[in-house]
């Protein structure tokens, strides 16, 4: 489903290259669930921005799918991403002048989709989708009328309204109290499950890390032996 080759990332700082990842290679069945840990500056936002096809390496390459993201052009990534991948990310990135529904909704209004792969209706497969976070009776309200915890569940359910085959998730749990972290790790474990969507998510929580089937970790842009944790 998914695999990086000698996967690099590169930038210049102080006219001076800074290599953030260095030849990382990485291999995710199927519906698996992995999580990404290590420490702040180890490289593993920069790795699921590349493994999403937000951005490009270096070096190396990456094929999501059977699909080798280096031989599309931005703008064919761009229709992939739209067409296979979820990403949630830390900072929620609502549209402040929508609401709940028509946030989760805006996937399917890019893909030009009127109906989910069941025959829902798109507004309708949204309204189920904040249903099954807990939001149905948030459907008409604006990000600022929400909590932070309850806007992570709208981007949470807007990652999923494309139906996505692979879904990643940056620090899902980052800005939100225990309680509603764990909640929402629940939402993306049963959703997982129930979507049979792969699932790749960077996170600092080893708690949560140890949830996932595997456990990749990072240091100085390289990765270390991973940990396995016990099966779900």
């Amino acid at each position: 489903m998914i695999v990086a080759e000698g996967l690099t990332k590169e930038y210049r700082s102080g006219g001076r290259p800074l290599r953030v990842l260095d030849s990382v290679d990485l291999t995710v069945a199927e519906e698996d669930f992995v999580a990404i840990v290590g420490p702040s500056g180890s490289g593993k936002t920069t790795l699921l921005g590349l493994l999403a096809g937000l951005d490009e390496p270096t070096a190396g390459r990456v094929s999501l799918a059977g699909h080798d993201l280096s031989l599309l052009t931005e703008d064919e990534r761009a229709v992939f991403r739209a067409n296979n991948v979820g990403f949630v990310f830390q900072t929620f990135h609502l549209l402040p002048t929508l609401t709940a529904l028509e946030n989760v909704m805006v996937p399917a209004e890019l893909l030009g989709r009127k109906e989910s792969s069941n025959g829902t209706s798109a507004r309708a497969w949204a309204a189920s989708l904040l249903d099954r976070v807990g939001l149905a009776d948030r459907l008409d309200h604006y990000p600022a009328q929400l909590s932070g915890g309850e806007q992570q569940r709208v981007a949470l359910a807007r990652a999923f309204s494309g139906e996505p085959r692979i879904l990643f998730a940056d620090e899902p749990t980052g800005n939100l109290d225990r309680a509603t972290g764990d909640h929402v790790v629940q939402l993306l474990e049963g959703l997982n499950t129930d979507a049979s969507t792969t699932l790749v998510l960077v996170t600092h929580d080893l708690a949560l890390a140890a949830r996932a089937d595997r456990v990749v970790s990072l240091a100085d842009g390289r990765i270390v032996p991973t940990i396995e944790s016990a099966p779900r």
